[in-house]
């Protein structure tokens, strides 16, 4: 079986701060967001189609250099205060499966985000929506990864915390573990995640292994 972690809300605890960050950059553009308003309606989603649904909703231009703003100011962030999950580290290496990442993120900030939380190093494969057409909820990147992984999707098990990841998982033809345990899940989280697809659902990180051999006996 493989494994297929997303990055942010999953492995690195970054959904509360850049929710923030792009909330701001977003309003200084003349484009006024809350950071609770970015969490409800962009977590799982890549900056490219945030920018688009935006521009198409409101009927607006974004600056050309919005995505190197945002980017600049959360890069600069991450390195001072980004964190891991708790316990991901410990977890991942109970795991006895092969495992990537396949994030929404561009490269440049998965690679940063396991860096700065020293989980670089479990990872040799790194999959971003800048890899394929259409980003998440589409299942063009979980594929894409299952193809680069030698894996067929119904031997794969994505881990996300997005509902936009668990549809996309779930349109893969993949098994899907819900995950709570970033900053960003309130309490009907859960609830979300099962109803997008995800048949398991987990709120902590030491919960992973025992899911993960059960789905993949069953």
């Amino acid at each position: 079986m493989l494994m297929i972690f997303d990055c942010d809300g999953v492995l690195v605890d970054s959904e509360p701060l850049s929710c923030r960050i792009d909330a701001e950059v977003l309003t200084e553009c003349g484009v006024p967001y809350t950071a609770e308003a970015v969490a409800r309606e962009f977590t799982g989603v890549s900056v490219k189609d945030q920018i688009a649904r935006i521009e198409s909703e409101r009927g607006i231009r974004l600056p050309e250099d919005f995505t190197e703003r945002l980017n600049r100011t959360l890069f600069a962030r991450f390195e001072t205060d980004l964190k891991p999950i708790a316990g991901v580290r410990d977890a991942i290496l109970s795991l006895p499966f092969p495992r990537c990442v396949a994030s929404s993120s561009v490269p440049e900030r998965i690679a940063l985000s396991l860096r700065v939380t020293g989980l670089a190093d479990l990872f040799d494969n790194i999959f971003s929506s800048t890899q394929v057409a259409r980003g998440k909820p589409a299942p063009d990147l979980f594929l894409h990864a299952a193809k680069q992984m030698n894996a067929r999707p119904d031997d794969c098990l994505v881990v996300e915390d997005s509902i936009a990841g668990v549809q996309a998982a779930v349109a893969a033809g993949m098994r899907v573990i819900g995950f709570t345990g970033g900053g960003h899940c309130g309490p009907e989280h859960g609830d979300k995640l099962r109803q997008a697809g995800a048949p398991a659902v987990i709120g902590r990180m030491a919960e992973l292994r025992a899911v993960a051999q059960d789905m993949w006996r069953a």
